[in-house]
């Protein structure tokens, strides 16, 4: 899926330009404020309706970006985003089929969070630049949340809500604090610490392997480990499952990097490893996997038993799905279900399922296709991008996710379209043909050393086309 060309020592840009050399890099100010409103807890009524900064925000911006969207001023339209209309529309259709009283409340939230999200990074994420930015912007704020967090496990006291609790007409979303292994369980801003912890997974992949060349060596280890620290102590088995599975992935591809087919063969050792379990174990593959993902058996027979009633409900309303009716179930289980794309099947169907399950992984699997070989900027962020995506997919396995999370869910994937359009190969050619005409202008001689850098050129195709001459003279109509 993901390239297999190796990882140079040193990040380059298009046509062997240093990747630090990218100093243009800046976060697009509607993205900026985007994940400003992310972290703000605040809750507030406008009407009837239960709003946050960041609902707010995107009710406002969403139908502009969308109309955008729709008359090409961000691309073509790809797949990815027809599947998630059809998601949106389906997750609309099922309501009124089964909750006609919560129709327009709640498929209007859930439109704004994801398509809001996902259109904020589709408009103002296009570039190499832009993309850059955000890892920038996104790694920095996520590593300064861990001064909330030290305050939180010393006191027990998530500070900033406690801000926000003090504002008139303003609330925090509730406190969930608990602890585990002798330690206070930290949210920060979220309502839960799951939903933090999977918040700070997202931004390892993108500081460690994105941020590659354009931060220094130890400023990038150093942020990485404060990112993983701040994932730690929300103490949540999903959150740690996904940033060991993206140091697996950046472990695995520094270790096999002159493989070319390492992800291949990784593929084809997960497969053989889930045959091998399902045959030598009296238990499932999914029972073992859930033993050794949850900080406990108790919890991991819990999900299993949530998976496996998950799906007696989803075959039972195969189109449809429930809507927000009460789930069947034996009476022991409580009423949470513990996986984002389990409950996605049983609130809206097999349909509302494939619409979003098949967009994420077509996307993923497009951009992973693309041969960025010769512009490694590229092939770094692309790396960091999709490592980030697949963490967030397992996790989504094991966890459920909502409000702003959800949206930042819809963003990351977003964040990712651009990927798409580019092209280096078409690019160098581009590259080629600009060198040659500042040469045509250069005065009388041009001294071209080396010329096979400056003119992005093979070394055969510069032998050929100087004809095994090091310098080139050009004649030009101000010669005397």
């Amino acid at each position: 899926m993901i390239s297999n060309a190796p990882p140079l020592k040193s990040a380059t840009a298009l046509s062997g330009t240093p990747a630090a050399a990218l100093t243009t890099s800046r976060v697009p100010r509607l993205v900026l404020l985007y994940i400003i409103f992310l972290f703000l807890p605040w809750g507030f009524d406008l009407g009837p309706l239960a709003m946050s900064p960041l609902r707010l925000y995107l009710l406002i911006l969403t139908p502009f970006l969308f109309v955008n969207m729709l008359r090409g001023e961000y691309g073509r339209i790809c797949l990815t985003d027809i599947l998630f209309i059809l998601y949106l529309v389906w997750v609309s259709v099922a309501l009124a089929v089964n909750n006609p009283e919560m129709v327009i409340e709640n498929s209007g939230s859930t439109s704004m969070e994801f398509l809001g999200g996902y259109m904020v990074a589709r408009a103002c994420i296009r570039d190499k630049e832009s993309f850059l930015g955000f890892c920038k912007a996104w790694s920095l704020l996520v590593a300064l949340t861990i001064i909330p967090v030290l305050i939180e496990q010393v006191t027990g006291n998530a500070i900033l809500m406690t801000i926000a609790d003090a504002i008139p007409g303003v609330r925090s979303p509730s406190d969930n604090n608990n602890t585990r292994w002798g330690l206070e369980r930290v949210q920060v801003v979220f309502a839960h610490p799951i939903l933090y912890g999977l918040v700070c997974s997202t931004a390892v992949p993108l500081t460690y392997v994105a941020l590659q060349g354009q931060l220094a060596g130890p400023q990038r280890v150093f942020r990485t480990g404060i990112i993983a620290l701040c994932t730690f102590f929300a103490l949540s088995s999903g959150a740690l499952l996904a940033m060991l599975l993206q140091f697996f992935m950046i472990g695995w591809s520094w270790a096999f990097a002159r493989m070319q087919a390492r992800w291949t063969l990784l593929l084809i050792m997960v497969i053989l490893a889930y045959i091998t379990v399902d045959l030598i174990s009296t238990r499932t593959p999914m029972r073992v996997f859930l033993t050794y993902a949850t900080f406990s058996a108790q919890t991991a027979y819990t999900r299993l038993y949530i998976f496996e009633w998950g799906m007696v409900n989803v075959w039972a309303n195969p189109i449809f799905g429930l809507g927000f009716q009460d789930w069947v179930r034996p009476r022991f289980m409580g009423s949470s279900v513990d996986n984002f794309w389990l409950l996605t099947a049983m609130r809206y169907g097999i349909p509302g399922f494939t619409f979003l399950a098949s967009g994420y992984f077509i996307l993923i699997w497009k951009v992973g296709r693309k041969v960025f070989d010769k512009d490694t900027t590229l092939l770094l962020l692309r790396r960091g991008w999709v490592f980030t995506l697949v963490g967030v997919c397992f996790t989504l396995a094991t966890v459920h996710i909502w409000s702003a999370p959800f949206s930042l869910f819809a963003f990351l994937l977003g964040s990712g379209v651009w990927f798409l359009e580019q092209n280096p190969e078409s690019e160098a050619v581009l590259d080629v043909s600009n060198a040659t005409e500042s040469l045509r202008r250069h005065p009388v001689y041009a001294r071209v050393l080396p010329l096979q850098k400056q003119m992005h050129l093979k070394p055969q195709e510069t032998t050929t086309r100087l004809k095994d001459r090091r310098y080139m003279r050009i004649p030009t109509s101000n010669r005397k």
